[in-house]
C-alpha cells in the first residue's frame, strides 16, 4: 500500500483537491497560492507529480482525486501505529488517550466503532 504515501506539502495539495473537486488546475494554482503561498510553477510540479503517481488526473484542466482522503488517511494512519506501536492497536490507543479525557460521547462513539469491528471480524 505504499503507492498511498504523501509528504506533508503533497497532503496539504490533496486536501484542497478533495475540498474543490472537480476544480478547474488554473483555479487549483488560485487556491495553492492563496493557502500554501505556492507560486503556479510550484502547484504545476506538485499536480503533474502526484497525477504521474495515481493520485489525480488532470483532464482537459479539470483536476479531481482518483484516490479518497480516507484511503489516504487509512494508509497513513497503519504505518504509525506499524511504525511506532509494533502494529498494536491498543499500544497505540493506550499512548494517544494519557492525559487525555473524552468526553461521553467521544467514549460511546469509540465503543460503538470496536462493536461494529467486533461484529465484522466475526463474518
Amino acid at each position: 500500500m505504499e503507492e498511498c504515501k504523501l509528504f506533508e506539502s503533497e497532503y496539504r495539495f490533496m486536501d484542497l483537491v478533495w475540498d474543490m473537486e472537480p476544480v478547474k488546475s488554473t483555479e487549483l494554482a488560485k487556491a495553492c497560492y492563496g493557502e500554501l503561498g505556492w507560486k503556479k510553477s510550484t502547484c504545476y510540479t506538485v499536480l503533474k507529480k502526484l497525477s504521474d503517481r495515481g493520485f489525480i488526473k488532470n483532464e482537459q484542466a479539470v483536476v479531481t482525486s482518483l484516490i479518497g482522503r480516507e484511503e489516504v488517511q487509512k494508509y497513513e494512519s497503519e504505518a504509525v501505529v506499524k511504525k511506532n506501536f509494533n502494529g498494536s492497536l491498543p499500544a497505540f490507543l493506550t499512548a494517544f488517550l494519557k492525559d487525555r479525557e473524552l468526553s461521553r460521547e467521544e467514549a460511546e462513539e469509540i465503543r460503538k466503532m470496536i462493536e461494529d469491528a467486533v461484529v465484522s471480524a466475526e463474518d
